[in-house]
């Protein structure tokens, strides 16, 4: 059972928080196992030819699997309420409804049809430039990352990384531990921090660094679609 005050606790620090054991080893195997599966995908994007890093993914197409529908709802009524304070803590206007199904309704009606779940594959020597994953003019603040393979032993290497560029100060990195099943949620693009000025805004990216061997597989969960 996710303790969501936790996660809330963790984010407001750190500026991302683990959920230990979303998935089972059988649903992470299931899960990663859905990359053979061609029909189930909108797109496949290889890295390299874009200057993302290198490695591979695939976007899923709607319907999503039933398993990662299920999951996508269900995480997020409990992100929606966060991404409410912070929006607030901001000074920013907008507020998310706490049903998925009526956010992904205001998606559309603005144009971003496209689901945004995705797959990714990294072998020996892959990587994931720091980016955030926008997508559209509407973007709801937080995602999930979910690592389905086991370090140390379907891969070495390949940590997931976060960056903060705080104003006018160097940037803090944060490289983040995950075993197979964790979750790691983290800002699509700003957080606020608590200065001793009052709140302040920071941009936020996330990477994965070079895998040395092996091969890993993480499934990612936006909550807002693609135009």
């Amino acid at each position: 059972m996710t303790d969501w005050s936790e996660v809330a606790q963790a984010l407001d620090a750190f500026g991302c928080a683990v959920i230990p054991g979303l998935l089972s080893v059988k649903d992470c195997a299931a899960a990663a196992a859905l990359y053979e599966r061609p029909s189930l995908f909108r797109s496949r994007v290889v890295m390299e030819r874009h200057g993302f890093g290198r490695g591979e993914y695939q976007y899923f197409a709607y319907p999503l699997p039933a398993p990662l529908a299920a999951l996508r709802t269900e995480l997020y009524p409990p992100l929606a309420a966060i991404a409410n304070r912070w929006q607030a803590a901001l000074g920013l206007d907008t507020r998310f409804p706490s049903e998925h199904a009526d956010y992904l309704a205001r998606c559309h009606a603005a144009g971003q049809l496209r689901p945004t779940p995705l797959l990714l594959r990294y072998r020996a020597g892959d990587y994931n430039c720091l980016h955030q994953d926008l997508y559209g003019e509407l973007v709801f603040p937080l995602q999930v990352a979910v690592l389905l393979s086991r370090p140390g032993e379907d891969f070495e290497g390949g940590e997931f990384v976060l960056t903060e560029q705080r104003p006018r100060m160097q940037s803090r990195a944060e490289v983040v531990p995950l075993t197979q099943g964790d979750a790691v949620v983290f800002p699509v693009n700003q957080r606020p921090v608590q200065g001793t000025r009052g709140v302040y805004r920071v941009a936020m990216r996330h990477g994965v660094s070079r895998l040395r061997s092996g091969t890993r597989h993480t499934l990612g969960i936006i909550f807002h679609d693609a135009t």
